[in-house]
């Protein structure tokens, strides 16, 4: 392997070049202008035709072997996160690869230039398609409602919209190696990860003078706290094999001391192993905000705005990438009946062919912390490289024989793209869940 190894070390300064620039201009979803950028003069310098999204951020680039055979969709995402108490956050927005996205750009554009050096596409066949993408944190949701209103986006995340877009048709094959808290030369692999539902909940009251006569209102603050609680309540109804989370924060209150609250709205995400379990934990969640806002007389509008599937790990690739791993790092720990709870769209991409997500160590740090940052690049940006350029050799080499094994066994939970938009499209749901009869009457309206 250590040809493959060598055509990355050639392009390293390319690879950290493009890591400290990306770390320094952290964009949040749907707004990575400047990354984008900066990757597409990378890769048009070295020879490549882009197919870009267009009105927002993000390209396709291919490279064909000249033979037939599968293509394998490399991904890389953009976004960063905002953590204003980030030391080393954007000032004015609050911007920060707390998550280490800017490992993964710098590590495909790695691949990219490395798969142009002489002799590496010798005996593989197929396609490899590098896929830039935006908007991978559920972040920010107001903003990509926006979007969403004015026809730009048709979906919250970036794969999806891409997905929707055609820009993923043909692609037979995934993964993404992410960046992860851990020493040098390490990495990781596990089963997969949890789905979830967007959610967040608009609490309306009447607001009147708090002092004076807060008999007149209804405190929205109170709704809303109470519909906290109530979540709270029921979390031990969620089975411990379902991996359910549900963590919500208030994201708009009201802020005169001296009057009742009457607009405060909270975002959650809720979180399952299965979709199934998900939408099951969805539904006492939104019985309880409904409840909770009827006791004490306030409305509710609730929006599930969009959904993120479980990521499965198929278990040919996750070979194939042990074997890659092992080849480039001191220590791994790849167990694939080991289970995540954080989400990624790239779950989204497993319910439609083989994918896989690897990690490699070079972060310190908690993940999406105020003190997260990556302290060995070499790890965590050209071992990455390494390992997914020598997986794709794996992957393609022999008539492309572990490409076609992964992409014949695997069951789809969905058999094409529109079976998948359908589906997701009956999960976006806007609902006023509390109804006031005339009659005195309250209504629940859960559907």
């Amino acid at each position: 392997m250590e040809f493959y190894k060598n055509a990355v070390e050639k392009n390293k300064k390319l690879i950290i070049d493009a890591f400290n620039y990306i770390w320094s201009n952290p964009e949040t979803g749907f707004k990575e202008w400047k990354t984008h950028n900066y990757l597409k003069k990378e890769f048009l310098s070295l020879g490549y035709q882009l197919d870009e999204a267009g009105n927002i951020p993000g390209f396709c680039a291919e490279i064909d072997t000249g033979k037939d055979g599968p293509t394998i969709l490399v991904f890389a995402e953009m976004d960063a996160l905002i953590i204003p108490s980030h030391p080393e956050c954007d000032p004015e927005t609050g911007a920060v690869h707390a998550c280490g996205h800017c490992t993964q750009t710098a590590s495909v554009l790695g691949v990219a230039a490395a798969i142009k050096e002489p002799g590496v596409l010798d005996g593989l066949c197929g396609k490899i398609r590098f896929v830039i993408v935006p908007a991978e944190e559920s972040i920010e949701p107001k903003y990509r409602k926006d979007l969403k209103e004015k026809g730009i986006i048709k979906y919250p995340s970036g794969k999806v919209e891409f997905l929707y877009r055609g820009m993923l048709d043909g692609g037979d094959l995934a993964f993404m190696i992410h960046a992860d808290v851990g020493g040098k030369h390490c990495g990781s692999m596990n089963g997969g990860s949890n789905g979830l539902i967007v959610k967040s909940a608009s609490f309306r009251g009447i607001s009147a003078h708090a002092g004076g006569n807060p008999h007149d209102g209804i405190n929205a603050l109170y709704a809303a706290n109470t519909a906290l609680n109530a979540i709270n309540a029921i979390r031990e109804t969620f089975k411990d094999s379902d991996h359910i989370r549900v963590h919500p924060v208030i994201s708009c209150g009201d802020t005169s001391v001296n009057a009742i609250p009457d607009n405060v709205s909270f975002e959650t995400f809720v979180r399952g192993a299965t979709m199934d379990s998900t939408l099951e934990a969805n539904k006492k969640v939104n019985r309880a905000i409904a409840a909770s806002a009827a006791s004490v007389g306030a409305k509710v509008h609730i929006s599930d705005s969009g959904m993120m599937w479980p990521r499965w790990t198929d278990r040919t690739m996750f070979s194939v990438f042990k074997q890659a791993m092992e080849s480039v790092l001191e220590t791994t720990n790849c167990n694939a009946d080991r289970w995540g709870t954080g989400s990624s769209d790239i779950g989204d991409i497993s319910s439609l062919m083989p994918m896989v997500q690897a990690y490699v160590g070079g972060a310190s740090g908690k993940e999406h912390g105020s003190d997260y940052t990556i302290v060995d690049v070499d790890t965590a940006c050209v071992d990455s490289a390494k390992i997914q350029l020598i997986a794709i050799k794996h992957l393609l080499e022999n008539d492309a024989r572990k490409a076609r094994q992964a992409t014949d066994l695997y069951k789809p939970y969905f058999k094409d793209k529109k079976e998948y938009f359908a589906f997701v499209d009956s999960i976006q749901k806007e609902i006023d869940a509390v109804i006031y009869e005339e009659d005195g009457n309250i209504t629940l309206n859960l559907n």
